[in-house]
């Protein structure tokens, strides 16, 4: 398949230029996507424009990561209803230096090659830049009729709040990072998110003008999740790349916790598996859903390409020991790292270290800790069966507490009824 044909296969073609696919068809060809450094990390939203450059470079050509320094300065209005709050320059040179090292970590940059991945900081040309020579030598070529013609723009002036002349102006910036590169580095190709086809012909726009030259561009669908919840977003927020905001573990369990007919989509778009094991594991997984198959493909391709191996391996032994075999046992053999990360996001409460030494009746842990409103629910719940501490039932009313249950000689996991976990630290 060409490069192009695999993007449709695999669900990640929106829109494209005419003459985009005869452009790569016909040489090596230099393309970027752009990078906002909004935070010091990438969270899991970045992975698909990481994944289209890189599907550009296997299929043989020259991928450009920007990070966008200066126009992170200035705020994209696309997808938002009201403009947001600008970083100052500290905190954006720390962000883009944080994006820079994620994106060495996927991206070839072995030098010598003919399509060795280039990273570039559009900061680096827009801080030459004067105000009356922006609009003079590239303000002129863009009408504000053009500008305002953008679904993003007549969005937002549409609405309550507006849009600022700072985030009118953004399309324009981006414009001319695309004309930057067509200039200085050979690029002739574009690509982004769906919401981005707006800026990125723009661009495309400005190199016909300004330049007489032709240049290219495809976008990518938004991903999207079954339930209508918007992808890459958690009941803590993102799920980033960064293994200090969200641990491997967390980031395994995200993709193996799937819905099925996100997990057909996902596969495909996530991974490098060719269609044939893709095929496969769809075929599996719909004769026996319950086992989960295209979810844990799912996890354990996209756990190994952002995390490693090792990783992987350290999420899946986790995994294990909390939901599989003797539980028990197994959550006994976890560390506190493991206990903590699997445990990341459930409720805490601390309970007196003294009391727990001393010994304290199950039903009086219950309701002190504020797991239970009351004694009374407590005795309820646990004589129906709907307690367990340390992945253990109690249904004894009498059992004492000490500090031979304590894990890692500290915590207590308790459990009501099937889904409820809260995380007792005895302080």
């Amino acid at each position: 398949m060409t490069l192009i044909e695999e993007l449709k296969w695999r669900g990640m073609l929106q829109d494209i230029m005419p003459g985009t696919e005869e452009q790569l068809n016909k040489e090596i060809t230099t393309g970027y996507i752009g990078f906002d450094p909004t935070a010091e990390s990438l969270h899991i939203g970045s992975l698909v424009p990481i994944l289209l450059l890189l599907h550009l470079q296997k299929a043989g050509h020259k991928p450009v990561a920007l990070v966008g320094g200066a126009t992170g300065m200035v705020g994209d209005p696309s997808m938002k209803s009201e403009e947001r709050n600008l970083l100052g320059e500290e905190d954006l040179q720390r962000n883009v230096a944080g994006i820079r090292r994620q994106l060495e970590k996927y991206l070839d940059f072995t030098p010598g090659k003919p399509n060795a991945a280039e990273l570039v900081n559009n900061y680096d040309w827009f801080r030459e830049i004067s105000f009356i020579s922006f609009l003079r030598d590239v303000g002129k070529y863009i009408t504000v009729n053009y500008m305002m013609s953008k679904d993003s723009v007549r969005k937002r002036i549409e609405g309550e709040t507006g849009i600022s002349y700072t985030e009118f102006a953004y399309q324009l910036m981006q414009g001319y990072d695309f004309y930057w590169l067509y200039e200085n580095k050979g690029c002739k190709l574009q690509m982004g998110g769906s919401d981005q086809w707006g800026n990125i012909t723009t661009g495309t726009e400005l190199i016909r003008r300004k330049a007489s030259g032709e240049a290219f561009a495809f976008t990518c669908p938004l991903i999207t999740k079954a339930d209508g919840g918007k992808f890459g977003k958690t009941e803590k927020g993102n799920v980033w790349l960064d293994p200090e905001r969200t641990s491997p573990y967390q980031f395994y369990q995200f993709w193996l916790n799937a819905a099925d007919s996100d997990a057909e989509k996902w596969i495909r778009i996530f991974t490098f598996l060719d269609p044939h094991a893709i095929e496969s594991l769809v075929a599996q997984h719909r004769q026996d859903p319950g086992a989960r198959t295209l979810q844990k493909a799912l996890a354990r391709e996209i756990t190994i390409f952002v995390h490693g191996q090792w990783e992987y391996e350290a999420a899946l032994q986790t995994t294990e020991k909390l939901f599989a075999g003797d539980a028990v046992e197994n959550i006994r053999s976890l560390s506190e790292k493991e206990l903590l990360d699997s445990l990341d996001g459930v409720p805490q409460f601390a309970i007196p270290r003294a009391k727990i030494d001393a010994g304290i009746d199950i039903i009086s842990l219950l309701a002190e800790s504020g797991i239970f409103p009351s004694k009374g629910e407590a005795r309820k719940t646990l004589q129906g069966g709907g307690v367990s501490v340390n992945k253990g039932k109690v249904s004894d009313v009498s059992q004492v507490i000490d500090n031979s249950w304590l894990l890692q000689d500290r915590y207590l996991l308790v459990q009501k009824g099937k889904k409820n976990y809260f995380l007792l630290k005895a302080e």
